[in-house]
């Protein structure tokens, strides 16, 4: 085990690290980011806000220099200009006093003297100082400044062959990969020709000016020129620089402790995301494996994890799964259920038929023959009644679960069926069959819901059918009628046959149960009408139940009340 740590790590952590949601979650999350920090890391302000600060301390520091300079040049009075026109308009015995203008004033920089006092204000710094004259020729450079027993020092460079650290290496192509790709490349003035630097031509007109360069490796460099002058005249030019990798030292240190944070930040964000992750992964796995074991048919019943108590989609998930699973095992009860209803159902008519078919050669007259073959016969119609019913009943279900619902006025479907019905009485027992609307003058409730018409007329067609089937002969009577209230409507079904008996209200429901009439043959109905009724009725959200109907002294009855209760489409 301890040969192989990737199984190890796995053992302990579980599938908390190695679930493809859980890497999903962290990718998505540390991929923001590492968006974000680059994004800080290129548009940082601090580098643009540092070099601003660089530029403005240097021409700061280049005015003062640039006033002390001028203030050391010296000034040439060993010759004076006299116009010569002046000298030919004297007279004999006159004499001219030649006065010099500022005009006619030089003030040349005598590097001899400003040496001292450009290293004075230098050396404190790590600036580099170039001092051009009026012609842009180096006249000075604080590299080769230097006092009496000072030990000079130049920086040789590096041996061929010399190889670069990994860490300078990323470090330079760190750099120039967050380097903006416009700045100009540094070079050194061949032979102290200050020309190559707009900044030193904008100088000598008189303008300050700062640009910033960046060398061979990477490094930036700013550059700022200031004009040497004295009575607005540019005697020459002070170009001030720093040193190579000043402000990259500055930015790297900025740029490293963004990175520390952003490891910080890094570490919080996996901790998030597994948290996040556990909160999701591991209920879904939860439920995925009690899906499975459903799946797999155990043969006890199987309990969905329960995460209601959330108040999330996964609790929403979860009491889905919750309801879905126990609508199944309640499905798969009713089929095995069913399935034996109809096995021991078909069996009593399929005995009697197979009696009936035995004993036939074995009869001796033709009066025991026409007996068996009416029994045949009857078994056959039986057994054809049976199966229809039975066919009607499985495919309901699925009948309604396909199907797409509408609205249903209930006060047009009854009056049709009723007038149905009462054709019907034709052929049949005659019952009288009336209708009745108890809605209240001058209100305007409307009795819509929302189900499947056909399946609605079959309920109130077996209730009409059952009351037929129970009422007397010449008196029978059924009162259909529809009533509302503020989010239901209310069908009654009404007969004044015997009623039920008080132990069976409930068993009437049942599938394959029969309680027919006094002098009804055998074997006229499946038992199958009433419980196929109240599945519909329940599909369509209602409820179907039965109670008896006293008389008049309280003490018995006078009939049979079936209710049907179904929602409405608007509720009042």
């Amino acid at each position: 085990m301890f040969g192989h740590p990737f199984t190890l790590i796995r053992r302990i952590f579980g599938n908390a690290l190695f679930s493809s949601l859980t890497r999903r979650i962290m990718f998505f999350n540390l991929a923001a980011l590492v968006v974000l920090v680059g994004g800080i890391l290129y548009l940082n302000q601090f580098r643009e806000g540092l070099i601003d600060a660089r530029v403005e301390s240097l021409l700061t520091q280049g005015e003062i220099i640039a006033g002390a300079i001028s203030a050391s040049a010296s000034v040439d009075t060993n010759s004076i200009t006299i116009d010569p026109e002046k000298l030919l308009e004297l007279q004999a015995g006159q004499s001219i006093t030649p006065v010099p203008n500022d005009e006619d004033l030089e003030f040349p920089i005598n590097p001899e003297r400003v040496a001292p006092v450009l290293r004075r204000l230098i050396s404190p710094t790590r600036t580099r100082a170039r001092l051009f004259d009026a012609d842009a020729n180096l006249l000075l450079d604080s590299r080769h400044l230097y006092s009496r027993g000072q030990v000079l020092r130049y920086d040789l460079p590096p041996p061929d062959g010399e190889t670069t650290s990994w860490a300078e290496f990323f470090n330079r192509m760190f750099n120039r990969l967050l380097q903006p790709g416009n700045l100009p490349l540094y070079k050194e003035a061949p032979g102290g020709d200050g020309s190559i630097y707009p900044e030193v031509m904008n100088a000598l007109t008189g303008v300050r000016g700062a640009v910033v360069r960046v060398t061979e490796n990477g490094e930036l460099i700013v550059s700022v020129a200031v004009p040497v002058q004295r009575f607005r005249a540019v005697l020459g030019v002070l170009l001030l620089s720093t040193q190579a990798g000043d402000i990259d030292k500055i930015v790297h240190a900025e740029r490293l402790a963004i990175l520390r944070v952003a490891g910080v930040a890094t570490l919080v964000n996996i901790l998030l995301s597994l948290l996040l992750s556990s909160t999701i992964a591991n209920p879904l796995r939860r439920l995925s494996a009690a899906a499975v074991r459903v799946r797999r048919g155990a043969k006890e019943r199987q309990e969905i994890p329960d995460f209601s108590a959330r108040q999330d989609e996964i609790g929403n998930l979860s009491l889905a799964l919750r309801d879905m699973t126990t609508a199944l095992y309640d499905r798969i009860d009713a089929i095995e259920s069913f399935a034996a209803d109809v096995s021991h159902e078909l069996k009593n008519p399929l005995t009697s038929l197979r009696s009936a078919v035995e004993t036939l050669p074995l009869a001796r007259n033709e009066t025991s023959k026409q007996k068996l073959l009416d029994i045949i016969q009857h078994d056959v119609r039986r057994l054809d009644r049976l199966i229809s019913d039975i066919s009607d009943a499985s495919r309901l279900d699925a009948e309604l679960a396909r199907s797409d619902s509408k609205t249903v006025d209930l006060n047009v479907l009854l009056t049709d069926l009723v007038d149905v019905s009462r054709q019907i009485s034709a052929s049949k027992k005659q019952v009288k069959i009336d209708y009745v609307l108890d809605q209240k003058a001058g209100t305007k409730k409307d009795f819509v819901v929302t189900g499947y018409d056909l399946r609605l007329g079959q309920i109130i067609t077996n209730l009409i059918e059952n009351g037929r089937s129970f009422v007397p002969e010449k008196t029978g009577r059924i009162v259909v009628r529809l009533s509302r209230t503020r989010t239901r409507c209310i069908v009654q079904v009404e007969d004044n046959g015997p009623g039920i008996q008080a132990e069976n209200i409930d068993r009437i429901f049942e599938r394959f149960y029969t309680d027919r009439p006094e002098g009804e043959s055998f074997g006229q109905n499946s038992g199958l009408g009433l419980s196929i009724s109240r599945q519909i009725a329940e599909a369509h959200g209602g409820s179907l139940r039965a109670e008896n109907v006293p008389d008049e002294s309280g003490e018995g009855f006078k009939g049979a009340r079936f209710i049907l209760t179904l929602p409405t489409e608007n509720p009042a």
